[in-house]
């Protein structure tokens, strides 16, 4: 009978260091991207119940000004008359959009650079996770972000964390600050016009002062209080009252 020729093993080519330096990266960047992702999440969910204790424009403010008058207020103690002002005032389709408003960015393209088009759920996470400032690294950011956002928290959460880390004068961010400031009184008593006021303020505080105003000030304070009573009338007030 004929001898069966035993096969010879090859040993597998070792691994070379060029090879496992690659397999180390790819490793050390999934789990990072993991962690990244994870964080993301639990800094989005967080604030869901926690709330924001500062923010970098806050924190900017202060360092320069050397004081901060800011005291968080739930929406409950907020008059509604002030909730519908702002959301008049800034994003009338506040509870019919999902973070964008197509409607607004159409407008805004066709009248140039003249008028924005953020919503106050992109503000409010420019405000609490970003930065202030023109860049298209923030923009892409504020992008991605505010549709998670919306997801995760009520739009009624979204105009409480808004009315709370809004700036109304230097150094002085929120609603409660901002009706002692300028009214000496509580934000749960505002008046309609008070509130108003306060809204036309918005976004540029530093340039704009709900006391002595301007006529084209009276006339926009006089549309912003119109237009909370429209939003209170139409239904579109509906998502956070």
């Amino acid at each position: 009978m004929a001898k069966k020729t035993a096969k010879k093993k090859t040993k597998a080519p070792k691994e070379t260091w060029r090879a496992r330096q690659k397999r180390r990266v790819r490793r050390i960047a999934f789990r990072g991207a993991i962690w990244s992702v994870s964080l993301f999440i639990f800094a989005i969910l967080i604030f869901t119940v926690v709330n924001p204790p500062i923010t970098w424009t806050m924190y900017s403010e202060k360092s320069r000004l050397g004081r901060l008058d800011h005291q968080w207020v739930p929406i409950e103690d907020v008059a509604d008359v002030m909730s519908r002002a702002v959301v008049a005032a800034e994003d009338a389709n506040f509870c019919d959009h999902w973070g964008f408003d197509v409607n607004a960015i159409r407008a805004a393209i066709e009248d140039g650079a003249g008028r924005g088009a953020s919503t106050i759920s992109q503000q409010v996470v420019k405000n609490v996770y970003l930065w202030q400032g023109r860049s298209w690294v923030r923009k892409a950011l504020e992008t991605g972000i505010t549709p998670v956002i919306e997801m995760a928290w009520s739009k009624r959460r979204i105009l409480e964390v808004y009315l709370n880390v809004a700036e109304f004068d230097e150094g002085v961010f929120g609603i409660e600050a901002a009706s002692r400031h300028y009214f000496g009184v509580g934000p749960e008593v505002l008046s309609a016009s008070q509130a108003a006021r306060l809204a036309m303020v918005l976004p540029n505080p530093k340039r704009r002062s709900p006391n002595g105003l301007s006529k084209a000030q009276t006339r926009r304070a006089a549309s912003i209080m119109d237009g909370a009573a429209t939003i209170a009338r139409d239904g579109r007030a509906r998502c956070f009252e």
